[in-house]
């Protein structure tokens, strides 16, 4: 498996892996990336901008096998959002997200992000226990001021870098 910057054939792949992860949990409704209007064009979304990257996690055969992004979240305090963190089944279970992870990481810091933020929801166990371990700590008043928060995500979290 090898890790890349997503490319416009990605888009269907990801999109199947989002909602199918979201459907198995109960989340594949409104107010979640289920339902996110950039899910047909997330190459074109995250190219659009140099403060914006996805990372695609592919097979030997270059099967799309999941993916992680950036993009800016509130610039004025130098807040990046890692957003869309979905791994197929395949995929899982290799400390991939960790890998996906770091590069969001070092992407954001070359970015000039000093901090970045996620929403996520109780029902992705898997993803919080990924989260912390990955330093990530849980915010006790819900989302940032700046949030586009739909209320269907009730974690929020944020990791100085």
């Amino acid at each position: 498996m090898k890790i890349r910057p997503i490319k416009v054939s990605d888009n269907q792949a990801l999109k199947q892996i989002l909602q199918t992860d979201l459907q198995a949990v109960g989340l594949d409704i409104p107010g979640t990336a289920y339902f996110d209007k950039n899910l047909d064009t997330l190459s074109q979304f995250y190219d659009a901008n140099d403060k914006r990257a996805y990372y695609v996690v592919v097979d030997d055969h270059e099967m799309v096998l999941g993916g992680a992004g950036c993009a800016e979240f509130n610039m004025d305090k130098g807040i990046a959002e890692l957003q869309k963190l979905y791994l197929a089944k395949a995929a899982r279970g290799h400390g991939l997200s960790y890998q996906l992870i770091t590069l969001v990481e070092d992407f954001a810091q070359k970015s000039g992000y000093q901090k970045l933020y996620l929403e996520t929801h109780h029902n992705l166990k898997a993803a919080i226990h990924v989260y912390t371990k990955a330093g990530f700590t849980k915010l006790n008043g819900g989302p940032l001021e700046t949030s586009q928060h739909s209320g269907a995500m009730d974690g929020f979290y944020l990791k100085t870098l």
